[in-house]
């Protein structure tokens, strides 16, 4: 069995060959590949779907719990303000640069780890890794296109850098496309029901808007005006405005109910482009919450979607690296937060073995 210091040096390995790998979302068949050579060479059986991959730490039994480890491989693209060549792992001052070091190579390559330490041990329960493509993007072809193939879970622990804190609620994201429709009419004359004026009234109402309701660990459910559209000759009176809303909400809602409360407030017509994308928050009767008394673990609630916002089973977020980097230039990771990201993952799991022999 490897040792912890070999496992932290497998990781660094890794994250450094998919640092210098592009897997922008939807092109992420050369990290796919490499993840397969990497199982492949330690005699690790996996299955992949599109640019998902997957692999069980032991045969699955039923009649276990079962947790997902999961964690992505694309990256955004990089960003003007580069100095650092970001496909070129570089080591300095204790950190790694490199694009998508911190986000999320760096929680992907520490739960490869912790899932190497425990392949092949008699657990009880059944644990499964799962390497998703188009997080960045929340993609139909990421961890959606493949929850069907995979047994369900009591819990996902999602990668993502947050400090090794753990993120027990997490905001959905809604993006609405609003209407105002008014009459057209000669500018120049007292004609027509001017459509950005009418909007002008919803807008107000939206920069004041309160939720009714609020999360006790994400607070309130905001909405925000963010595009506007109106008219197309300077001398005709405009008959729509179209505008849209960006609406991050908490658990307290879903999207639906959401969706049903600003439609109840204001008077333009409402259309959601989507409502895939839910927030979620973990039970207060859920064992997550005793691993995290013991071990100490700080938790809070995540105003960043990840792949929580599509998995329909328990789900809480936690990882090496500061989200504060997600998306900067010249991103980086420090290396000993990947040592305590492996570590760190270990001990939830160890946790959870003892909990459940415990209970048994």
């Amino acid at each position: 069995m490897k040792t912890i210091e070999n496992l932290y040096e497998d990781a660094i390995q890794l994250l450094k060959q998919l640092i210098s790998i592009q897997s922008f979302s939807k092109e992420e068949d050369q990290t796919a590949a490499l993840l397969e050579e990497f199982f492949k060479t330690r005699s690790i059986s996996f299955q992949r779907s599109g640019n998902n991959i997957w692999a069980f730490a032991n045969d699955y039994n039923p009649e276990k719990p079962t947790i997902w480890l999961n964690s992505h491989q694309d990256t955004v693209k990089p960003n003007s303000g580069y100095s650092l060549d970001p496909f070129s792992p570089i080591e300095k001052d204790g950190k790694l640069f490199g694009l998508g070091s911190n986000d999320a190579g760096g929680p992907l390559v520490s739960l490869i780890a912790a899932f190497c330490y425990f392949f092949e041990k008699e657990l009880p329960f059944n644990l499964i890794l799962i390497a998703s493509a188009e997080e960045e993007i929340s993609g139909p072809q990421g961890i959606a296109s493949v929850i069907s193939k995979i047994p369900a879970c009591d819990l996902a622990i999602v990668g993502e850098p947050t400090l090794m804190d753990l993120a027990v609620a997490e905001k959905g994201l809604m993006v609405i496309d609003a209407k105002m429709k008014g009459k057209a009419g000669h500018a120049a004359r007292e004609e027509g029901v001017n459509a950005l004026y009418l909007a002008l009234d919803d807008l107000e109402k939206i920069r004041n808007f309160i939720f009714k309701k609020e999360s006790a660990f994400l607070g309130k459910t905001k909405v925000s005006a963010t595009v506007i559209h109106a008219g197309k000759q300077h001398n005709v009176v405009p008959d729509l405005c179209e505008f849209t809303l960006d609406v991050r909400v908490t658990d307290a809602y879903t999207l639906e109910e959401a969706l049903d409360e600003l439609k109840k407030n204001l008077k333009s017509e409402l259309y959601p482009r989507s409502v895939r994308l839910q927030s979620s928050s973990i039970p207060e009767s859920h064992f997550i919450w005793k691993i995290a008394e013991k071990l100490g673990l700080k938790t809070y609630g995540s105003p960043t979607l990840s792949d929580q916002a599509l998995i329909p089973f328990p789900s809480v977020k936690i990882g090496p690296g500061d989200s504060a980097r997600s998306h900067t230039a010249n991103e980086f990771i420090y290396l000993n937060e990947i040592q305590n990201g492996i570590t760190g993952y270990i001990a939830i799991l160890d946790t959870y073995t003892k909990l459940l022999t415990e209970v048994q």
